[in-house]
């Protein structure tokens, strides 16, 4: 039942832009909980990636003392990856598209992390 929720607010997420590709909820362990992605997109490495990716931004954020680590983004020629806190031990992952408008989905993300985070707690 939780993982059905989950994947109703990430199929939401992926329905409020066109630019969004996928999206997962995954354990700050790098366990997906919960995901929406394309076939060609691997659930089990998207998992590890964004766990050392949140495990290295943790860790600069604490090292250059810019507090408490809130987003992660990276971009790339085709895209970015953006990673969000959705409660203590949880981060939503997405993919989107290189023209992506990222205020609108900053925004959306938050929403769905937050929305994540009560369930997920």
């Amino acid at each position: 039942m939780r993982e059905e929720m989950l994947k109703s607010i990430l199929s939401e997420l992926n329905g409020t832009s066109a630019e969004i590709e996928a999206s997962a909820a995954i354990s700050t362990d790098g366990l997906v909980i919960a995901s929406i992605l394309p076939s060609d997109m691997d659930e089990d490495r998207i998992g590890a990636m964004a766990a050392t990716m949140l495990s290295l931004g943790e860790r600069t954020s604490y090292e250059l003392a810019r507090g408490k680590l809130e987003q992660v983004l990276i971009k790339g020629e085709n895209g970015y990856i953006l990673m969000t806190s959705a409660g203590n031990d949880t981060v939503v992952c997405v993919v989107t598209k290189s023209s992506a408008k990222l205020g609108l989905i900053f925004l959306d993300i938050k929403r769905a992390a937050e929305s994540i985070g009560k369930i997920i707690s």
